[in-house]
């Protein structure tokens, strides 16, 4: 048997889908509140200053501390539902439905969010490994459960599952530079749908 490993945003997806949730599921005033206070960092981050890691935490703490987890939940259902459908890559799709056909563990390693990405590989009958909201008694802190799942994180949660030993070929699909240490675990590699040799 072997074991497919697939990033999500930009490699299942046409886009990422953070910011995109983000306007989907935040409230409009802390929306435009945020487009105003976050201006300065977007750009930081657009000229490379800052990581993506980074700005995504500062997003979380200030578009979802003290919002009730179940709001979030709920538009996390809806988006997976309403919205991931339109942005999977077709090609994508048929990876994933060769590695099917293969009797391939098929696992989406992705730096997302789990109250979407976990309902759409639930759909798709996928293993997940992901970013988590924290919350304390049902109300969100603003902050990530344990480390968000990016660069040598995705390859702590996988190798804490699966031993990579025992598979006939491993195969990681990525698009940016936070994939280069899932990649580097695989035998065979695809890098914006392009295998590496």
């Amino acid at each position: 048997m072997n074991l497919a490993l697939f990033d999500f945003d930009g490699t299942i997806t046409s886009r990422e889908t953070f910011p995109l949730f983000m306007r989907f599921a935040v409230s409009k005033p802390r929306l435009v509140a945020g487009s105003i206070a976050f201006a300065p960092i977007v750009a930081a981050y657009r000229a490379g200053l800052i990581s993506g890691s980074t700005i995504r935490s500062a997003l979380i703490r200030f578009g979802f501390r003290g919002v009730p987890a179940a709001r979030v939940e709920e538009a996390g259902r809806r988006f997976a539902r309403d919205v991931l459908p339109d942005l999977i890559r077709p090609n994508a799709m048929e990876r994933l439905r060769w590695h099917r056909e293969q009797g391939d563990a098929i696992v989406v390693v992705s730096g997302a969010l789990d109250v979407y990405l976990a309902p759409w590989c639930a759909q798709q009958g996928l293993d997940l490994f992901c970013s988590q909201l924290d919350d304390v008694e049902g109300v969100l802190n603003g902050r990530y459960r344990g480390r968000q799942c990016v660069v040598a994180e995705k390859v702590r949660r996988v190798r804490e599952k699966y031993d990579l030993s025992g598979y006939s070929t491993v195969y990681a699909y990525g698009d940016t530079e936070e994939d280069r240490d899932l990649l580097a675990v695989a035998d065979r590699k695809f890098f914006r749908w392009q295998e590496l040799r």
